[in-house]
């Protein structure tokens, strides 16, 4: 008699995930920016018991050139373990990776031999957009009953609406386009959910000709860029609320829920107000049935001599943080906000979710500081924290530094480099750069790179059905 049990890195509540083994190694994706080598898969040794710690130890290129791999995730998660889950017996075994510019998705099998990813199935872009009506594939999430992908375009003309695509979680085939009714949500970029409230999130960047040649200026001084969150009913696949933060704050960006089941906020980041340049951080959660979106970090511009900045930042004379990522802790205690542009990690302890309090910061990088790491300190750094990713226990982060292609080259227009680094977590708060881990520059072999995944998963990869005891 054959017996069925669940993948052991699947984990039925946020505190069980806590005390998951250390990750031995890490996956990145890597991009050639001019198209001129394929994007690949890198493999990082992430053992510090292990010889190659801090090295690329594996590696996989792709077939194609021109994706512009983006944020990929694993098929299958602990929402396995979901009560309305049909397929408990999958295994966290196969990263789908999308390619942002040329709406291409990738199917690439980890088991057999960690260290070397083997690329079993390939989406085309045809497929994609004749089954789904999208393009632009962006973020992966495993869901209890398929893989959604967040798509930015329309399958037709590079605009809009920009949605939600359904994968099999078997055959990887395109089930088709997730939303039955939309309302009036056109842009898209990051969503999430709380599966035991059945409520899905989204958020809003700009459909691929807003974004794909770099930032417009037009767009963003006339506030045409996303500043909205949308609130669907999982279940239906219906929108029922939206919420405007004001059109001074642009691009909504994404977004963290509270992992543990029994709450249901979360927090998104703002990359930028347009009338004094500074980022920020809200969070929604839920009053008296509707959904209320509150600001509660605030993080200025820093200004800086015009000679120092990039043409695009010249008329401003200073810095913009630009929040282009964050990251919360399994236990939901710890937040982690990239600041792209000043090139800082900050790290702000959210026991309560409305009073953040910060309690870390390191910087690396940055358009004027070029803050290098401890292991080169001669080596002036470009790019800053973008990519965030916490391990489960919550004591290791890490960071990779580009954004995306075309914005890179508008805020580090000398070059953006390539580095991932890993920050150390004291208990109680406190974040410190890890002097021995920075693959950096040639062990990227020319690429750029942006989103990391953890052997066995990670903090923004899981979502749970379970309270902690």
């Amino acid at each position: 008699m054959t017996r069925w049990t669940p993948d052991p890195t699947f984990y039925a509540s946020p505190s069980d995930a806590a005390g998951a083994p250390a990750e031995k190694l890490a996956y990145v994706a890597a991009f050639d920016r001019a198209a001129e080598q394929p994007d690949a898969i890198a493999v990082i040794d992430t053992d510090p018991a292990s010889e190659t710690y801090g090295r690329v130890v594996g590696w996989t290129d792709l077939p194609h050139t021109g994706d512009e791999l983006h944020h990929f995730g694993w098929n299958a998660c602990s929402s396995a373990l979901c009560p309305t889950a049909p397929h408990p017996h999958v295994e966290r075994r196969y990263l789908i990776v999308p390619g942002l510019r040329s709406s291409r998705l990738y199917v690439i099998d980890t088991k057999d031999d960690p260290r070397a990813p083997r690329i079993v199935k390939e989406i085309s872009p045809e497929e994609l957009k004749s089954k789904s009506g999208y393009s632009r594939p962006h973020t992966i999430h495993c869901g209890p009953d398929g893989i959604y992908v967040s798509a930015l375009g329309n399958g037709t003309d590079g605009g809009g609406p920009g949605g939600i695509a359904v994968l099999d979680h078997t055959t990887f085939e395109v089930r088709g386009q997730w939303e039955a009714d939309r309302g009036d949500q056109f842009l898209a970029y990051d969503f999430w959910w709380h599966l035991t409230r059945d409520v899905l999130v989204t958020s809003e960047w700009g459909t691929p000709d807003m974004i794909e040649d770099g930032i417009n200026p037009e767009l963003l001084l006339g506030r045409k860029y996303g500043h909205r969150l949308h609130f669907w009913d999982l279940a239906k696949r219906t929108l029922v609320q939206s919420v405007d933060l004001g059109d001074q704050y642009q691009m909504t960006l994404e977004l963290r829920p509270a992992h543990e089941p029994t709450k249901e906020y979360g927090f998104v980041g703002v990359v930028v107000s347009v009338e004094d340049l500074s980022a920020s951080v809200w969070v929604w959660h839920r009053e008296a049935g509707e959904f209320k979106v509150t600001k509660v970090i605030d993080i200025p511009a820093e200004p800086a001599a015009t000679e120092d900045l990039p043409p695009a930042l010249q008329p401003f004379g200073a810095v913009p943080p630009l929040v282009t990522d964050i990251d919360l802790s399994v236990d939901d205690k710890f937040l982690y906000v990239s600041c792209w542009g000043t090139g800082e990690l900050k790290q702000y302890d959210v026991s309560d979710p409305f009073h953040p309090v910060e309690v870390g910061s390191v910087r690396l990088g940055g358009i004027v500081g070029r803050v290098p790491h401890p292991s080169f300190p001669d080596e002036r750094l470009a790019g800053g924290p973008q990519m965030v990713e916490v391990s489960r226990d919550g004591k290791r982060v890490y960071v990779t530094n580009s954004l995306y292609g075309s914005w890179d080259d508008q805020f580090y227009p000398d070059g953006v480099g390539a580095w991932l680094a890993k920050i150390d977590v004291a208990d109680g708060g406190g974040i410190a750069v890890d002097p021995q881990f920075f693959p950096h520059g040639d062990e990227f072999r020319g690429r750029r790179v942006h989103q990391t995944r953890l052997q066995g998963g990670d903090a923004s990869s899981d979502s749970y059905c379970f309270p902690s005891a």
